[in-house]
């Protein structure tokens, strides 16, 4: 048999134990800076007929915690199945650090998971957001995780016969879309850039609103003004518009005759792109809605549709689940456990942690129970509603200002101005919206105690790498504050085969054959008879190694 036919059956073999048809495609749809403002999770406002028929056919999933109210920690515990601040990913955000940009490299055990699954065979894709830390916010990411990535990126350009995880992110829901557009207030360049975008993909007409602003029921933290009620209107219409857009994802499943082989997840990054959620651990900001639907072929017992799943679940258990659904290993170094496992014990508990946000120190961790959240800040004189360059450009977030300055906002309201203290419990049966601390009432002495133990003993599970500050943390990632190389893979070959290793320990190798793509490496190649071979690996963090090629 010549090179090139061992290198096409190899190749024939692999792809055939590795991708059978018993491996479902996978379709994950991220929506930015969302609550539970959805029809099928009973909010009675909400234009949301496409997620709504997605919940009627699929579970349910009321109980979903995100790791962090922001998106780049959340989703880098999202893409990883660790949490963020095990991994040196905890604050918002690495690539824009007011004292010099660095990206996070977790340890070199940690891989996204889709890399994962490229390595039992799927194709994998993203559009449009990466935001991991080991990235910057819409490039730059590894190149070993995704076979596509950009807006145009589509399963149609799969390998015949494979499987395919795709990831899109829906924008239309994110906190800049309660921005003036362009800017009324003194705006950063982050603002401007991401005005400019939306104008670009959804227009930047301030027209009329197709939510009546006085249907809205407000939360008691929110004073009753005409400013809030527009922005939360603006934010209902904004949702309907990625509602519509959830409906071009399924109609393209649908018309590609793809829906009855793949499961699709719904969810978003973390809760309410509004003050007070976006950027806490209130659970208005960590608590998001979550839908899962199976083919009829594929989905399991108890998994019925149109029903509820009341089970805590939080985003690092996505990671476990989606290798599982896919016959993927699952690494015991994970956080999170797999929701496909409907007989294991149910999650007693879900965590969740802020950083540093933007120019703002803070370090908060909560654990949350069906019952109590317990909070505890390290910067107990850290107020939420601080100045933000960024939120501080949504109208209600000015007025909140203004009005707190003036004395006109009630006990509620001003909760949100004043010093949190080291230490919180929060009753959420009968205090959702976490607006009464009832750390010290002797009713809850036996629940603070087990709450403060249970986050003490997580923290020391997990490794928290905020117990270092974030100077020291960057230069244990980037020495002298320059991004390490990775080092260029090398070659060692036999009578048939190539192997391809790298020096950089923790690094993922990719090579292609000829002009072929670049392919994950996963183990030794057949060695091509009239081609040449071309290797690059990265460690998550690096600079990209050198391309090393073998002919």
């Amino acid at each position: 048999m010549t090179r090139a036919a061992c290198w096409i059956l190899t190749c024939s073999l692999l792809l055939a134990t590795t991708s059978g048809a018993e491996s479902p495609n996978v379709v994950l749809i991220v929506a930015e800076d969302l609550s539970a403002r959805i029809g099928a999770f009973g909010d009675t406002v909400a234009l949301t007929p496409n997620i709504d028929r997605l919940a009627d056919e699929g579970v349910r999933y009321p109980n979903a915690f995100t790791t962090a109210g922001v998106c780049a920690p959340s989703r880098a515990a999202l893409i990883t199945g660790l949490h963020q601040i095990s991994i040196g990913a905890q604050h918002m955000r690495a690539s824009s650090r007011p004292d010099g940009a660095y990206l996070t490299v977790p340890p070199p055990h940690v891989k996204a998971f889709p890399e994962r699954l490229r390595a039992v065979g799927y194709y994998t894709l993203v559009n449009h957001k990466l935001d991991y830390q080991f990235s910057g916010p819409l490039s730059g990411g590894p190149f070993t995780i995704w076979d596509a990535q950009g807006n145009d990126a589509t399963w149609a350009d799969r390998p015949e016969g494979a499987p395919f995880f795709a990831m899109f992110n829906l924008m239309e829901t994110h906190e800049s879309g309660l921005f003036p557009p362009l800017g009324t207030w003194p705006s950063s360049g982050m603002h401007l850039v991401m005005q400019l975008a939306r104008a670009w993909q959804f227009g930047l007409a301030d027209g009329e609103l197709l939510t009546p602003p006085d249907s809205l029921v407000l939360p008691p933290y929110y004073p009753d003004t005409p400013t809030v009620r527009r922005d939360l209107a603006q934010h209902y219409d904004n949702i309907a518009t990625m509602d519509t857009h959830v409906g071009s994802i399924l109609d393209r499943l649908r018309l590609d005759g793809l829906l009855e082989s793949t499961i699709v997840v719904w969810t978003t990054d973390h809760g309410d792109g509004l003050p007070r959620a976006k950027r806490e651990v209130y659970d208005s900001g960590i608590r998001v809605p979550m839908i899962i639907r199976w083919p009829a072929d594929l989905r399991p017992d108890g998994a019925e549709p149109g029903t509820f799943d009341a089970r805590l679940v939080s985003f690092v258990d996505l990671a476990p689940t989606i290798l599982d659904w896919a016959g993927a290993p699952v690494p015991e170094t994970l956080h999170g456990r797999s929701l496909a496992d409907l007989d294991a014990p149910p999650r007693r508990y879900v965590y969740a942690s802020r950083d540093r946000i933007d120019e703002i120190p803070d370090r908060q961790r909560a654990v949350r129970d069906t019952r109590f959240k317990y909070i505890r800040s390290w910067h107990p004189e850290q107020v939420g509603g601080h100045a933000l360059a960024f939120r501080d450009n949504i109208a209600m977030m000015q007025e909140l200002h203004a009005l707190r300055a003036s004395g006109e906002l009630d006990e509620a309201q001003s909760r949100w101005f004043e010093p949190p203290g080291s230490e919180r419990l929060f009753d959420l049966e009968n205090d959702p919206h976490e607006l009464h601390d009832v750390l010290h009432d002797p009713t809850y002495r036996a629940d603070a105690e087990r709450m403060r133990a249970t986050l003490a003993a997580w923290l020391e599970r997990v490794e928290d790498w905020s117990e270092l500050p974030e100077d020291e943390m960057v230069a244990r990632f980037w020495p002298n504050g320059a991004q390490p190389v990775t080092a260029a893979p090398q070659f060692k070959t036999s009578d048939m085969t190539v192997r391809i290793t790298s020096p950089t320990d923790g690094a993922s190798i990719g090579y292609r054959v000829g002009a072929g793509t670049w392919r994950l490496y996963t183990g030794p190649v057949p060695k091509p008879e009239d081609a040449r071979i071309d290797a690059k690996a990265i460690r998550y963090g690096w600079e990209e190694s050198s391309v090393s090629s073998y002919r």
